[in-house]
């Protein structure tokens, strides 16, 4: 990657995120009356369903204590991650077994838990960051606490279970990934000390069960013993989670300078690249089936902004610690598809949810699942990772 690109594209991030997706967020999504943050916004901001969904909670939160730590000491980025966290302090816990929600009305009744605990992950962070900023104990003491929480309730609850039976049990490859992400978050914020023991035991349940040389494939879902099921569920590739996964790897491979690392991640990136573009119209695909044939959800072949940001993070950071110009085309490829159909040049931010051939399916900017996070993380790390000497 050439110079002049290399600076084009830390504009693009750069004022994208600063300019036009933070703003939208911070116009439309704060709840000045009752504490949090609205996602459900329609095209133009407006807000159409007042619920609130925890997820995004944390990750609101995450982001703007992210961006006073390491962009700008903006106070209202403070004062309004604070805000966040209040009302995740309030209302996102459930105070008969120290589990967050995963749904709650605009006041914070709860409404919804998930059987999994991810919205953990998101506060933890969340918390992390605020104990950065702020250097309160009490912040640092939760996120330790509410990573603890997740990594239990995964490793250790009958809960997290019970939603299926013995005859077919399965391992997925979301709570390995949501670990490595978070222990790197942590470590960053507040210097979590077994942070590199969580990530090393991540990768190694990856890389022992879900990575498939033989057949050149991450895996989203297998049996408890790696093995691959000859069903729906155990066919599904999902090839947006495992290149998010891979840039987890790489970043980690850097950051130990670790060869190994960055190696794994590259090859899980080409694995899923190769079964996850669209050939025919661009852009990375939801769902595919590792045989080839064909997928039980519906929406399979749609895309979705989220994929489209993990992939221009993985392509980037690939090319940055490889010099391989393979990557660099690569990013090129997801990011002038994504670039040319998400964004919203007339209300700001992107639409979410796309059909194959790139047209709108909905306007929706926001919901229970689409909030201020893969976008502007996406923008925040590439501005940063171009930014940054990676030689």
């Amino acid at each position: 990657m050439n110079s002049k690109r290399r600076r084009e594209l830390i504009d693009v991030y750069r004022d994208g995120l600063l300019h036009d997706t933070l703003p939208f967020w911070l116009q439309h999504g704060v709840d000045r009356e009752h504490g949090g943050f609205f996602t459900s916004l329609n095209r133009d901001g407006t807000v159409i369903d007042t619920d609130k969904g925890v997820w995004q909670q944390g990750r609101c939160t995450w982001l703007l204590g992210e961006l006073y730590n390491n962009v700008e000491p903006r106070e209202e980025w403070l004062q309004l991650a604070i805000h966040g966290m209040t009302f995740l302090d309030r209302h996102c816990f459930d105070p008969t077994d120290g589990r967050m929600w995963f749904h709650v009305a605009q006041d914070g009744q709860p409404i919804r838990k998930r059987r999994y605990a991810y919205s953990e992950c998101f506060a933890a962070i969340a918390y992390g960051e605020l104990a950065l900023a702020t250097g309160e104990a009490y912040y640092r003491d939760r996120a330790i606490q509410t990573f603890r929480k997740f990594v239990d309730h995964n490793l250790n609850s009958k809960e997290a279970a019970s939603k299926f039976t013995e005859t077919r049990p399965t391992r997925g490859m979301g709570f390995p990934m949501m670990t490595i992400a978070t222990a790197q978050e942590l470590r960053q914020s507040i210097g979590l000390e077994d942070a590199n023991d969580w990530i090393d035991r991540s990768i190694a349940s990856i890389h022992e069960f879900h990575l498939k040389p033989d057949i050149e494939c991450v895996m989203e879902t297998v049996g408890v013993n790696g093995e691959i099921l000859d069903h729906f569920d155990g066919r599904t590739l999902n090839p947006g989670h495992a290149i998010e996964g891979a840039w987890f790897i790489l970043l980690e491979g850097h950051q130990r300078q670790d060869p190994s690392l960055i190696e794994t991640g590259c090859q899980m990136l080409d694995w899923m690249w190769h079964r996850g573009w669209d050939p025919e119209h661009g852009g990375i695909l939801y769902f595919v089936d590792v045989q080839g044939l064909p997928v039980q959800e519906y929406w399979h072949d749609m895309k979705f902004w989220w994929p489209q940001n993990e992939t221009i993070l993985a392509t980037l950071l690939a090319h940055l610690l490889t010099g391989d110009d393979k990557y660099a085309n690569w990013h090129r490829q997801a990011h002038d598809w994504a670039y040319s159909h998400f964004p919203d040049a007339q209300h700001g931010e992107w639409f979410g949810y796309l059909r194959r051939d790139g047209t709108i399916s909905s306007e929706l900017k926001g919901n229970l699942w689409k909030g201020p996070f893969h976008l502007p993380r996406m923008q925040y790390l590439a501005w940063k990772w171009l930014e940054k000497d990676f030689d």
